[in-house]
This record gives C-alpha cells, structure tokens and sequence, in this order.
C-alpha cells in the first residue's frame, strides 16, 4: 500500500485516493520528470519540463489555427477557430512554478479550450524566475490582459492552471477600478498563497507530482533573497484584505494536491464579500492532471468541466455544474 504521511502525522492512503488510470499517468509522468527535479539545475529543470510536455502534447482540434505575436511587450500565441466569430476572448496564463513553461508548454490545452468554446484564446509567455523576480510575472500578465481587452473589445475570461491560476486571480483582483473589466476567473488546481502550517499543505505534503518541498522551492526562488514580500496580494492573493468587486470565479482543485485548499479558501472569501465563486476539489485527481486529459477519465471530465466554465463566463452565464451546495 502506498500511504504517505504529511508533516501532521495523518496517513493519506494513495492506493485508494487515486486509481489505476492516473497512476499511470503518475508513472509516465514521473519517468519523463523524476520527483527529485526541483533539485536540478534551474535551465535542466526547464529542459526536463519541455520534454515531458513534447511527450504528452495531443495536436491541435480540426479547424484550429495559432500565430505568435507579442502584446505590451510580451511573447504570446493567439488561438483561433474557423468559422467562429469568437464573440469572447480568454488570456490563459501556464503554470510551472512561475519557474518552468512557456507557450509551448500548454499549447494543446489551449488549442482545445479554443475548439471547445469557439473563443478567441491567447496565451502569454511571461517572464520566469528567478531570472526575473516577482513581480515580473505579475506586471506582464497585467500589461498583456490590458492590451488583450484594447485590442479585442468583447467578454474577457482569465484562466491558468498552478502559478498561472495564481496570477489570473492576482490580475482579476489589481484590474478592480483601474481596468480590464474581467467577465470571469477560472483557475486550475491554483496556488494562491494559503497557510503552510494547515490542511492540504500538511495532510498532501508528500501528494505524488508535487509535494510540500517543491511548492516551498518554488516559492523561494521567485522572491528577492527568497523572502516573501508581506501582505502582497500580487504576489498571493490569498493576502488580499479585499475580496468584493470580483468577477465571477470558478476553481478546480486537485484532492491529492498539497495546494488544494487554496481553491476553496479562496472562493468562501470571495462569497462572503458578495461575490460569486465555487471551488470543486476533483476527487483523487493530482496536480498537473491536465495532462492526463485524454487518458484518465477523472481528468478528462474534469476538462470539460473547465471549457464549459470558460464557455459560460463567456456568456455571463455560470455553469450548472457549480450550483451552489450551501
């Protein structure tokens, strides 16, 4: 039996958490990038990472199209879909740490959100630690979302998965009063800065595809002398002392994700100040599982999931699958 225990002392029993199809996964996964990478150098990490997501990339939906062209400044690939007249425009933000990825990385996901909605998707590569420090990721995911919304008038959606979750809700919460209007928010298993000493982040600190000590790494090579600026909601939006004026917000977490509380910490602070949000924390799903999309039934009901929220956001609609459970 594979049962880990987090720093609390309670068991996590893997074997039962997770089936068979996503430990396959796991194991693929792990045989392209071993759980000991976040020790490797920063550029073989990046390597490493590129590797993986070559092996795991699934092509491009019929009638889908890409092109790169910068926006403020910033690399980004623009995804579009014929015949469609993309009445709404989505800014998909990657995850990797803040560390690794790029606009290859997450190139399929975006193909295939495009061909599920009909929207206009862009993606942007924005500039990675610690080369670049925080707030480099922040102010370029910002300077793009303003000139994604100058260029394309229309429904703007945010969306990222992991550190691009992060930096979709910390874009959503600085453009309140000062722009972009924000038609939603959907953030993929996001790490948002919540407690380390509770929850997920003790009881899934050994969770199979990250574990506490990689988020912990992660974490410090993103920040000046590795210390974490204090109350700096663009850096963790969790830090935020105010959660009213967003827009509508969705999250996907993972159950076996030491991040995996974020999501719904994040989404009860949005609710009570009026807001509208729901967390749905998928049910033995691990971090990183959009790449399991097409082999594992967990997560490829949890895509679809994902485009439908996008789709309805879109819309200024909010999906039937994230009624609220009060």
């Amino acid at each position: 039996m594979n049962e880990n225990t987090g720093q609390s002392g309670i068991p996590t029993d893997y074997e039962t958490l997770i089936d068979a199809e996503t430990w396959a996964f796991i194991r693929e996964s792990e045989s392209w990038y071993p759980p000991d990478t976040a020790e490797a150098p920063i550029e073989r990490q990046r390597d490493i990472y590129d590797a993986m997501c070559r092996v795991f990339h699934r092509g491009y939906p019929s009638g889908i199209t890409a092109r790169d062209a910068a926006l403020a400044g910033v690399p980004c690939r623009h995804y579009a879909k014929a015949g469609s007249a993309a009445p709404a425009t989505v800014l998909y933000l990657h995850g990797g740490g803040f560390v690794v990825g790029g606009l290859e990385s997450h190139d399929d996901v975006c193909a295939e959100i495009c061909a599920a909605t009909g929207y206009r998707v862009i993606a942007a590569d924005y500039r990675l630690a610690p080369e670049h420090l925080h707030p480099a990721q922040f102010e370029d995911s910002l300077a793009v979302a303003r000139a994604v919304a100058a260029a394309h008038p229309g429904p703007l959606v945010l969306a990222g998965d992991s550190a691009g979750g992060c930096l979709a809700a910390a874009v959503a919460q600085a453009a309140r009063g000062q722009g972009p209007a924000i038609a939603g928010l959907v953030m993929i298993y996001p790490g948002l800065g919540g407690d380390m000493t509770r929850g997920s982040y003790q009881t899934q600190a050994e969770a199979p595809m990250l574990t506490l000590a990689d988020v912990l790494f992660y974490r410090g090579v993103r920040f000046v002398d590795g210390v974490v600026p204090d109350r700096d909601p663009t850096a963790d939006p969790l830090a935020d002392h105010d959660f009213s004026g967003l827009p509508p917000t969705l999250i996907l977490a993972a159950e076996c994700d030491p991040l995996a509380d974020d999501g719904a910490t994040y989404a009860a602070r949005l609710n009570a100040a009026g807001g509208r949000a729901f967390c749905r924390t998928e049910a033995g799903l691990v971090h990183g599982y959009l790449r399991a999309r097409k082999t594992v039934a967990r997560a490829r009901d949890s895509f679809a999931r994902i485009t439908a929220a996008i789709d309805c956001l879109g819309r200024g609609d909010w999906p039937v699958w994230a009624e609220r459970r009060d």
